[in-house]
């Protein structure tokens, strides 16, 4: 058993959750690290090889996340252990059973993370109604639809260029991770003049120096199938996406994909992270002495959550994708503009902007809520 004791510092986590139904197949955890900003909103990840570690890292990122973006919600999340891809049938009874386990767990607002989406949001609605993330029909912003996140990561690519030598227009592009997140923040920046040169997902990935045709591997993640079945240029290994050189390597997938033993095969000028905790902190330490540039996670992709926040709060489309701008431009900068007046490290400068943040609000409140 995991020694769950470890995890707590003096942010958090106020809970830990660990739930438990052979009969549906159900077996998963919640965090719930901190709510001195309001309640905590988190996505639900499924996949078979998650764990109470991780959800604790993601939750706190959400922290982190929601604490620099300004939002009144504090971090959590839950992971679900189960192949996202089993049939519909069974995957609904799943999710409908884990939100019931945690109907009265009033602090954590429910979200679509990796392995769920608006329709598992959509269940969950109609079982306790504490959701967000939810389809257009039923009054929801779909992030994954409209690309929240992807819209965000543009934004802060955009600043982040203005301490690069290069420009976005003409740059070549690599996501690692074209899913729900990476394909949309590789068609914004496309849309902007870069050239998407590689992208891989869980199947297989796929290299072309002179630009790889966005709309086609869009539909074919639409069919279902892997950017692996795209018809011109190199397919190689998942993997082998470390490896490709270009201007901007984006990280949209698993936590920990680049780690102090891979850091070094990386040929890029800036990551930004698109997933949450993508990059060991030894790593990021190594691109940052490399001269790269590195954007840090819940700076990058906070567009996914402000767009639920705002969905929270009844906002429409068009005034949350405005937030998103405004906020990731703004945070950004910030970030940017202490690493240069202190000298260290993107994260360092980011976890310090939201800590302080974090720290504000439960000034504010009755009883201390680290």
């Amino acid at each position: 058993m995991e020694d769950i004791f470890k995890f707590y510092d003096d942010l958090g986590p106020t809970k830990i959750i660990h739930i438990y139904e052979p009969k549906l197949d159900l077996k998963a955890v919640l965090v719930v690290d901190n709510v001195a900003a309001g309640p905590s909103i988190g996505g639900i990840r499924m996949a078979p090889d998650v764990s109470t570690e991780e959800c604790f890292r993601l939750a706190r990122a959400m922290t982190l996340k929601n604490a620099a973006a300004g939002l009144a919600h504090g971090g959590g999340k839950a992971v679900l252990y189960g192949d996202p891809k089993i049939p519909r049938e069974k995957k609904e009874i799943v999710i409908r059973g884990l939100a019931n386990a945690l109907r009265d767990i009033k602090e954590y607002i429910l979200a679509p993370d990796m392995g769920t989406d608006e329709e598992c949001m959509a269940w969950i609605k109609d079982e306790i109604g504490r959701v967000v993330g939810l389809p257009r029909e039923i009054g929801g912003i779909p992030l994954d639809e409209i690309g929240a996140t992807g819209w965000g990561i543009r934004h802060a690519t955009e600043v982040a260029l203005g301490g690069c030598d290069f420009e976005l227009a003409g740059a070549r592009l690599v996501v690692q991770g074209f899913g729900a997140v990476g394909k949309h923040a590789a068609r914004f920046l496309v849309e902007q003049g870069a050239i998407l040169v590689g992208a891989s997902d869980s199947q297989g990935a796929i290299y072309h120096p002179q630009g790889l045709n966005i709309e086609h591997l869009m539909e074919l993640k639409l069919a279902g199938k892997s950017v692996a079945d795209y018809q011109d240029g190199q397919k190689v290994d998942k993997n082998a996406v470390i490896d490709m050189e270009c201007d901007i390597w984006i990280p949209a997938a698993r936590p920990d994909v680049i780690h102090k033993g891979n850091v070094g095969r990386l040929k890029t000028r800036l990551v930004v992270e698109g997933a949450n905790i993508p990059i060991t902190h030894d790593a990021e330490k190594i691109l940052h002495q490399r001269g790269i540039l590195c954007i840090p996670d819940f700076i990058a992709n906070a567009g996914g959550v402000i767009c639920a926040a705002m969905e929270y709060k009844g906002a429409t489309e068009t005034i949350a994708l405005e937030a998103i701008e405004e906020k990731l431009r703004y945070n950004t900068r910030l970030v940017l503009n202490k690493v240069k007046e202190k000298r260290i490290l993107p994260r360092i400068a980011a976890v310090d902007l939201a800590v302080q943040r974090v720290k504000r609000a439960a000034s504010f409140r009755r009883w201390t809520v680290f």
